[in-house]
């Protein structure tokens, strides 16, 4: 399956059952763990979990406007295109991801043994238990669970932008008052 068939398989395919409830940090590194949670391929009636967090960074350098960085994505390996292949190819269908670093770590990859709603229903209780409000839970393909995950940063940008504008405009109005 090449790109353009997996990122439309991810875009019809994720679904992301829950979030975390705090928007990413303005001015600092955000950890955005993860539950994702897909149909195993190779074992029939068991669900593939594969758990990590993409930290979400400034760049050292000042980037082109949405010019971001992926590292860790394995894309790579299971996709055989470059992380700035896939910035150029989700920039040409007017995805757009703010020119920050999106660094993916992986902690784990195992299976459950059981369907997908049971799973889902099993992180569920167990993020209800603990409490844990950051981890988010999101079930997609199994083949595009690298587009899946961005998926799932692209929403939380979405719904921080708003507060980050405050938040940016709140420090400058300080650096103004400080410097008169």
């Amino acid at each position: 399956m090449d790109i353009q068939e997996l990122w439309e398989k991810a875009r019809r395919q994720t679904e992301i059952i829950r979030m975390r409830l705090q928007d990413l940090a303005t001015f600092e590194t955000t950890a955005a763990p993860y539950v994702f949670l897909a149909e195993s391929s190779l074992n029939q009636g068991d669900t593939v979990v594969r758990r990590g967090q993409v930290l979400i960074e400034r760049p050292a350098i000042v980037l082109p406007s949405f010019s971001p960085q992926f590292e860790g994505f394995a894309f790579e390996e299971d996709l055989h295109v470059t992380d700035d292949m896939v910035a150029t190819f989700l920039l040409v269908r007017g995805v757009q991801f703010p020119s920050l670093k999106y660094r993916h770590q992986l902690s784990s990859l195992d299976l459950f043994e059981g369907p997908l709603q049971g799973a889902i229903d099993h992180f569920q209780q167990q993020f209800t238990v603990a409490e844990d409000v950051k981890t988010g839970l999101l079930v997609g393909p199994e083949d595009a669970w690298q587009f899946s995950v961005l998926l799932l940063v692209g929403a939380l940008i979405i719904r921080s932008a708003q507060g980050d504008v405050r938040r940016i405009l709140e420090e400058w109005r300080k650096r103004q008052r400080g410097g008169s």
